[in-house]
């Protein structure tokens, strides 16, 4: 029966195919001779060319290998499709065998798939060119013969390209084309060569951070075009889809010496160029520079204006070094002169301890360091100092304008202009040294001649005095540091992945010591999608009965969480919804604390009615009013928030940020269909009320087990009501991505993001 069955599958598959075993078309049993060669050094995973081919036009080849085998060994292995047709002869028997094998595994549904999908490649290539099960194809170009055919590996499982192939071939009518990687096929220098592409991948990796994919595909008229498909960040860590397609040599070429030019001033002069990509509207790839737009026929121009600037930077270096050098040498005199002056009271109270020994040394003592004689003795040896002073003179030679700069000599310019502003900060921490050494020298002079004046009173060592003397002296700051003067100390920057962790744990602490359990269940709730209405709670913004559709939505939803009838009261246990004893995992963290749920804090149950619902929902709204002045911000933090474009945040609102701008981003393009999003970031500074989302707002802590910090959640509510909001900046970006990020052929779609910065802080009368 099985046999029979076997055999009926079969036989539906033939005739969905067209194929008649007993009589094979004559265009299968031709062969050619290939007279191909592989490519050596090629990686057979790593496609370089997509093109569309006639299915007529590929001669199949079945090879005893799998997919992943070497291409020498799969072609040197393979026969002729007409081989495994021939059931007549006893040499290609079990070739036959092999073939009625493939051909009972192959699912007719999987033929279908592949026929649907090139129907959609054929009305358009997907945006990221490759495609799911691209790799099935296994099609090669032989240059020699200039034929293209298919190896496929009978040891794999699945036919369906092949048979979809076999399929275009016997059918009669015009088979259209298929779109497919040519596999071991190298660049074919119509548009930029080997090492170009090479390069070029390495150059945009700088800005990017991402390895790009580099296509030749050729459209059904066999024009090639290159395609760089990749991502970029666009904002922080925040990245975009790009795809780069160049439609001939002249538009590559500009391409390629753009990023070329920008790659070599960025590694060669970092301390003046850092540029920055975004996409534009069609989702190509943007390259700026301090927010100007750089293209490759306006580069000459930039190169020149680039050059005198750097040329302006050299000459104020040069400027400032003179005026600076002359002070210089003024405090290297005062240093000098301090020096011989603490050396003299060293001598004075050295020579003291060796006379005061005996009588007559005293008194030659008392002579030789009288007041008057020692000070024109020490203005005597000042004067006898004298320094001869190299006039050095700085000067940047005038040089003659040029219509046309080059980037030789813009790298020259760069690395002089970054030698004299590196020259100028070294003088000016000299300077700052220097400053710091004369001030020491003078306190220590000062203490000095405070210990002479005592000496006949005191019995002291030459070591107490240095320790005397030294007791008020200034630490030197250490090397390479520049003296701070007059700057008010910062606080420390908030890296959101530098320092999530330990901001998470030391808030998660305080605020398990600030809040009381029903203020952390109140906060719990803004967590959860009852937010929404208790803001328009909150601002007065309610539509009539929306209440009461809240209302039966939480109870729908508490009823299918808890499988419960109608019949039954909701949630006896409260807020005990698992076994007191039973331990959970946070971020690989054991503990044995229960989970807060939004159902038992508002009280819902069966009975509950729209007035205690309201009641619930104020009372909450009082609590977090109350709890949220108790717990300000230790530091500055930045947060964030999307929009939609027509809306803007509202102050009197519970306002929820998050702290990972790229969380938001994500939650804002998953969750709105708009294509225009506000993303608000907020510089909240430190004194800033507000409360984080951490570990004690989504558990109980009972048994005093729950680990600290912020495993659950990045946001914080912060209260911008009654601060001072200052806009610092506002820019748009594009980020670009697959409608499906699971399907790569899916539409390719771009959403603008408004980002708006700005600083809040405390109100001075708060302080």
């Amino acid at each position: 029966m099985k046999k029979v069955n076997k055999e009926q599958e079969i036989a539906k598959k033939l005739e969905y195919i067209g194929l008649n075993l007993k009589e094979i078309p004559e265009t299968l049993k031709l062969v050619e001779n290939l007279q191909f060669k592989p490519n050596v050094g090629i990686d057979e995973k790593k496609y370089r060319q997509y093109k569309f081919v006639s299915p007529k036009e590929i001669e199949i080849l079945l090879s005893p290998t799998n997919r992943l085998e070497d291409v020498k060994e799969k072609y040197s292995k393979a026969s002729p499709l007409a081989n495994y047709l021939d059931s007549s002869s006893e040499e290609n028997k079990e070739k036959y065998e092999t073939f009625l094998r493939m051909l009972n595994e192959v699912k007719i549904e999987d033929i279908e798939k592949v026929e649907q999908d090139q129907q959609n490649l054929n009305k358009k290539i997907p945006f990221k060119v490759r495609y799911p099960g691209n790799y099935l194809w296994q099609i090669y170009y032989s240059q020699a013969s200039n034929r293209y055919f298919m190896i496929v590996p009978t040891e794999d499982k699945d036919y369906s390209t092949f048979f979809y192939v076999l399929k275009k071939q016997i059918e009669k009518k015009k088979a259209g084309k298929v779109f497919v990687p040519i596999s071991n096929a190298d660049y074919t220098k119509e548009m930029l060569n080997k090492t170009e592409i090479q390069s070029l991948e390495n150059y945009l990796w700088l800005f990017t951070k991402d390895w790009p994919s580099i296509y030749e595909v050729y459209d059904k008229t066999d024009k090639v075009s290159l395609q760089i498909v990749g991502q970029t960040e666009v904002y922080g860590k925040i990245k975009s889809e790009y795809k780069v397609k160049l439609s001939n040599k002249i538009e590559a070429t500009k391409f390629f010496k753009l990023v070329k030019a920008l790659f070599i001033l960025q590694s060669e002069l970092s301390a003046f160029y850092k540029f920055d990509t975004q996409i534009d509207k069609q989702g190509s790839l943007e390259f700026y520079y301090q927010d100007e737009l750089l293209e490759y026929d306006e580069l000459s121009d930039w190169v020149n204006e680039q050059y005198n600037i750097l040329l302006e930077k050299e000459k104020n270096a040069v400027k400032e070094i003179s005026g600076l050098r002359e002070k210089l040498n003024k405090l290297k005199d005062q240093t000098e002169q301090l020096e011989i002056e603490y050396l003299s009271k060293e001598k004075q109270i050295s020579t003291f301890l060796e006379c005061k020994k005996t009588f007559f040394g005293k008194v030659k003592y008392f002579f030789k360091y009288s007041g008057k004689k020692t000070k024109k003795k020490q203005e005597k040896a000042v004067e006898e100092k004298v320094i001869k002073k190299e006039e050095i003179k700085e000067e940047v030679v005038e040089e003659l304008n040029k219509k046309q700069y080059t980037l030789d000599e813009i790298l020259e310019k760069g690395k002089k202009a970054n030698e004299r502003e590196t020259e100028l900060k070294n003088m000016k921490m000299d300077i700052n040294a220097i400053k710091l050494k004369n001030v020491n020298l003078v306190k220590k002079i000062e203490n000095a001649t405070a210990f002479i004046e005592e000496i006949d009173s005191h019995k002291k060592s030459i070591f107490e005095f240095w320790k005397y003397s030294n007791k008020d002296e200034i630490q030197a700051l250490e090397e390479g540091e520049e003296e701070p003067v007059n700057v008010k100390p910062h606080s420390k920057i908030f890296d959101y992945e530098e320092d999530f962790e330990e901001f998470g744990e030391t808030i998660d602490k305080i605020q398990r010591e600030i809040f009381k359990k029903e203020e952390l269940d109140s906060i719990y709730l803004a967590t959860t999608n009852q937010i929404e209405i208790m803001n328009k709670l909150k601002t007065n913004t309610l539509e009539p009965k929306e209440l009461d559709k809240w209302l039966k939505q939480i109870k729908t939803d508490l009823k299918n969480e808890k499988d419960i009838s109608e019949d039954e009261v909701v949630d006896i246990f409260g807020g005990l919804t698992e076994d007191t004893r039973k331990v959970k995992k946070l971020a690989n963290k054991s503990h044995r604390e229960q989970p807060k749920n939004r159902y038992s804090i508002l009280r819902i149950s069966k009975e509950t009615k729209v007035v205690d619902y309201k009641v619930a929902l104020n009372n909450a709204i009082r609590i977090i009013n109350d709890a949220i002045n108790k717990n300000k911000l230790e530091q500055d933090v930045s947060a964030y928030m999307w929009t939609q474009e027509d809306k803007n945040i509202v102050s009197s609102e519970i306002n929820v940020f998050n702290l990972s701008a790229e969380n938001e981003i994500e939650e804002a393009l998953k969750t709105t269909e708009n294509t225009k999003i506000n993303l608000y970031k907020m510089n909240l500074c430190k004194g800033v009320k507000a409360i984080a989302f951490s570990n004690c707002v989504y558990y109980d802590n009972q048994n005093k087990t729950l680990p600290t910090g912020m495993d659950k959640d990045t946001r914080i509510i912060a209260k911008i009501l009654d601060t001072d909001l200052h806009l610092e900046s506002k820019k748009a970006i594009r980020v670009g991505m697959l409608e499906d990020e699971k399907d790569e052929t899916s539409k390719f779609i771009i959403k603008t993001l408004n980002v708006l910065e700005y600083t809040v802080k405390e109100l001075e009368n708060e302080k």
